[in-house]
C-alpha cells in the first residue's frame, strides 16, 4: 500500500534554510512510516510564484499549479514550511493555500514548521499557521517545529533534532491510520481510525479516553476539543473547538506535553 506525503516549502532563496528544514522533516517522517510505502513529493512555491499570482486574479490555475494543488489535496499527509516575514507566514505561502478550495484539506494530517532569524518569532506557529490549518479543518499535529539561525550547525544543542523526530512520529502515526490516497467521507475528512483491539480506558473525570496501546492516536469521547498529554496520560483542558464527528483526534508523544484542536 502506497501513501503520499507532500512537502510544501515557501523558501525564496537557493539554498534555503526553509527547504533544508522541509527535507529533514520529510526524511524523518519517511523513516518512521513503516506500515506502508511512502511516496514523498516536495513542492517549491518559489517556482510557482507567477502562477499563484495569476490564479489569484483570474481564478484559473496554470497546469503546473493545478498539478501541485492536486498533489496537496490528494496527500495522505502534508508538511508545510514557511519562512517568517514580518511576524507571520510569507505572502507566497498564504497565497498558495488561498487558491486551494477551503474544504479540500479537511481531515488531512498536517505538520507545520517555520524558519526565522531568531527564536522570538517561533510563536508564528501557534498564532498564524495553526489557526490557518484549523480553519481549513486539517488535523494539525501537536508538535510544530521552528528553526532559528542558532539551531543550525555546531551551535545547536540537539533540540531541533528532537523536535523533528517527535513531530515526524506524530505525523507518521496519522498517515498510517488513513486509508490509501487520503480517501475520506463525503465531506473530504478522513474517517476516525479504528483503535487497536486491546485498549485501556483512562479515567480523566468528565471524559473517557481510549488509549491505543500501540501508540500514536488517542480518541476522546465528549464535547471537548482539547487534550493535554502528560506522561502518556490524556488530561482534558478547556474546550477550544468542536468535535470531529464523535471524537477529537489527538496524536501523542509519551512524556511530552502536547495539545491539538480539531474543528468541523
Amino acid at each position: 500500500m502506497t501513501k503520499h506525503l507532500v512537502v510544501v516549502t515557501a523558501g525564496l532563496s537557493q539554498p534555503s534554510s526553509t527547504r533544508l528544514l522541509a527535507d529533514r522533516l520529510a526524511a524523518a517522517a519517511s523513516s518512521r512510516t513503516r506500515s506502508a510505502d511512502l511516496d514523498v513529493r516536495v513542492i517549491e512555491l518559489r517556482a510557482l510564484a507567477n502562477d499563484i499570482a495569476q490564479n489569484m486574479v483570474t481564478g484559473f490555475p496554470a497546469p503546473r499549479l493545478r498539478d501541485a494543488i492536486e498533489a496537496v489535496t490528494g496527500a495522505d499527509g502534508l508538511i508545510a514550511v514557511t519562512p517568517v516575514f514580518t511576524g507571520s507566514y510569507s505572502g507566497l505561502f498564504k497565497s498558495f493555500f488561498d487558491v486551494i478550495d477551503k474544504d479540500a484539506l479537511a481531515g488531512t494530517p498536517v505538520l507545520i514548521a517555520a524558519t526565522g532569524g531568531t527564536a522570538r518569532h517561533s510563536l508564528v506557529l501557534e498564532h498564524a499557521m495553526r489557526p490557518l490549518f484549523s480553519y481549513l479543518r486539517s488535523i494539525v499535529i501537536p508538535t510544530a517545529v521552528y528553526a532559528a539561525s542558532e539551531d543550525w550547525g555546531a551551535a545547536g544543542d540537539g533540540a531541533l533534532d528532537r523536535r523533528i523526530d517527535r513531530a515526524a512520529a506524530e505525523l507518521s502515526a496519522l498517515i498510517e491510520a488513513r486509508p490509501a490516497g487520503g480517501e475520506g467521507d463525503e465531506g473530504g475528512a478522513a474517517p476516525v481510525p479504528d483503535l487497536a483491539a486491546d485498549v485501556q480506558p483512562v479515567d480523566v473525570g468528565e471524559f473517557e479516553v481510549e488509549q491505543d496501546q500501540i501508540g500514536g492516536v488517542v480518541l476522546v469521547e465528549g464535547g471537548g476539543a482539547g487534550v493535554d498529554v502528560v506522561d502518556g496520560v490524556a488530561v482534558t483542558f478547556e474546550a477550544v473547538g468542536q468535535r470531529l464527528g464523535e471524537f477529537v483526534v489527538v496524536a501523542y508523544d509519551e512524556g511530552v506535553h502536547s495539545s491539538i484542536s480539531v474543528g468541523v
